[in-house]
């Protein structure tokens, strides 16, 4: 992994409470498993509803519906968030 390996993260809006949001609450696990590896994460918020896309030096390496992403949490026990990590490790 080098070592200002960077990946940024396009999410959209999503429903929560009848309100449609951009929240990072879905996030925070994808962010701390990218973190434990060394990975700086960058985001950036998309048009697309309800779409998290990870893209690593301009190429979209994973994709998912936000809500499959386990709310809050530390990453670890999320099957969706190991998967995006391993994608942007192989992108590497």
């Amino acid at each position: 992994m080098p070592k200002n390996a960077r990946v940024t993260i396009f999410y959209g809006p999503y429903e929560s409470c009848g309100a449609v949001e951009h929240r990072t609450f879905r996030l925070q696990g994808l962010q701390a498993a990218l973190s434990a590896r060394g990975i700086q994460c960058v985001l950036v918020e998309s048009r697309e509803r309800n779409v998290v896309e990870l893209v690593v030096n301009e190429e979209l390496v994973f994709s998912c519906h936000i809500k499959q992403l386990q709310f809050g949490g530390d990453g670890k026990l999320d099957p969706v968030c190991e998967e995006a990590v391993t994608a942007v490790e192989a992108a590497y």
